[in-house]
């Protein structure tokens, strides 16, 4: 499986970098980074620190679709359509890790998977994976008296908030109780706020340091609370499971791909 990575000079990009090095039945079809990126020319495996690769960084977005049968990507929104036009144009399967797509994002990539398979996650982590799974089977069993409330810590750099993970616990949580989360979602509590609305999904956010990613889904009624929590430990963790989706896609025909389904939950 040629696997190619976009923005492969990032802390993510590199971990990708290094885990389809390291994935037996991979090979590292090539990397990008935007024009003017002080890294480009760099062979890939030294850039790393591992050995030569004998493939370098490079700028030409569309030379690596055309090279690859996967290419991963944890950027940012624009990039991502772009890289999902270039995906449809070469029939290249698209792996997207990249947070904060609004809804209108989501339904463009729909559009590309109709021509090709992507594979679109807010955490590849497999954990977070069986967490959300967790999560909607216990919104599902417990009443409507259990309010549901998700926190969510990451490092002090992160731009987005919610975290995609955390919306898509929420999610999880909606759909075990049959409701829209745009409807039930409560992300935000300052001042005089009132009483908690009966069966809002609510959302801490806290931001510091250099946590990776803490999640924590609470269901609480009178006299008894339930923790459903998962804590990363590492950004390596979403890059193994983004190769392991990238893996799995082969052979794949177009369409819209979960975690769950590389799973098979």
């Amino acid at each position: 499986m040629r696997i190619g990575i976009v923005g492969g000079a990032g802390r993510m990009g590199q971990m990708l970098i290094r885990e389809v090095l390291g994935s037996k039945g991979a090979t590292l079809a090539g990397a990008t980074e935007r024009p003017g990126n002080p890294a480009l020319g760099r062979d890939l495996g030294t850039l790393v620190g591992l050995e030569p690769a004998g493939v370098v960084l490079t700028d030409d977005a569309a030379a690596l679709f055309a090279a690859a049968d996967a290419v991963i990507d944890f950027t940012a929104p624009a990039a991502t359509l772009a890289h999902a036009d270039l995906a449809v144009a070469h029939g290249t399967a698209l792996i997207v890790g990249t947070t904060g797509l609004s809804a209108d994002d989501h339904a463009r990539l729909a559009q590309a998977t109709v021509k090709t398979p992507l594979v679109v996650s807010a955490n590849f982590s497999l954990g977070v994976t069986l967490l959300a799974g967790l999560v909607r089977k216990v919104a599902a069993t417990l009443g409507p008296d259990w309010d549901i409330e998700i926190v969510e810590m990451h490092h002090k750099h992160k731009v987005d908030a919610p975290s995609g993970t955390a919306l898509a616990l929420g999610r999880a949580a909606a759909d075990g109780r049959g409701v829209d989360l745009a409807a039930v979602k409560d992300a935000v509590r300052d001042g005089h706020t009132g009483a908690r609305k009966p069966g809002d999904i609510g959302f801490a956010t806290l931001r510091g340091g250099d946590v990776v990613g803490d999640h924590t889904v609470m269901f609480a009624t009178e006299a008894e609370r339930l923790e459903l929590s998962h804590k990363a430990g590492s950004r390596a963790i979403f890059a193994r499971g983004a190769v392991r989706a990238a893996l799995w896609v082969a052979g794949k025909p177009a369409g819209l791909y979960s975690m769950d389904d590389v799973l098979g939950l």
